[in-house]
């Protein structure tokens, strides 16, 4: 699970967007965490970006590895808040610039919360006996995963 950039650093968040989650059993530890913590899962609102590979959870796909990365869901607690808005603004304005810092308006209840839903993916998946699967006929499982198949890895 690659959690370098803390969702819900921006507004409070409905929502949560799990990158990668639908190609392995990791989905299903996303599905429950996010129930648990009242987050609604949304799919990629910028798929044209291919942030599944493009971020640091992709060298553990191209291993064979399930890798899942939780962004910032879309829809605000707060109805005025376009969330898509924002995020979109944010990346063309200070994403990867020297306003990227900590003197930026920050909602850290929000990410408190976020940072939580990302605790309980990462401990479920540290109690299981089995490592996560590749759901059948995944693209990313078939392409990468049948080469680690010796190391224990499964496809589910």
């Amino acid at each position: 699970m690659n959690i370098d950039c803390a969702p819900g650093l921006y507004y409070a968040m409905k929502d949560i967007v799990p990158l990668g989650a639908e190609h392995s059993s990791i989905g299903n530890d996303v599905e429950l965490a996010a129930r648990q913590m009242g987050y609604e899962i949304s799919p990629d609102p910028m798929p044209e970006e291919i942030q599944f590979i493009r971020s640091d959870q992709y060298s553990f796909v191209l291993q064979g590895i399930p890798a899942v990365q939780v962004i910032d869901g879309v829809k605000a607690s707060d109805p005025k808040v376009n969330g898509l808005a924002v995020i979109k603004k944010w990346l063309t304005t200070q994403y990867h610039t020297p306003l990227d810092n900590m003197d930026q308006a920050l909602d850290y209840d929000s990410a408190a919360r976020a940072s939580g839903l990302n605790f309980l993916v990462g401990y479920e998946l540290a109690q299981q006996d089995q490592p996560s699967a590749w759901n059948k006929g995944d693209f990313f499982g078939t392409t990468f995963g049948p080469k680690h198949s010796e190391s224990g890895l499964a496809v589910k």
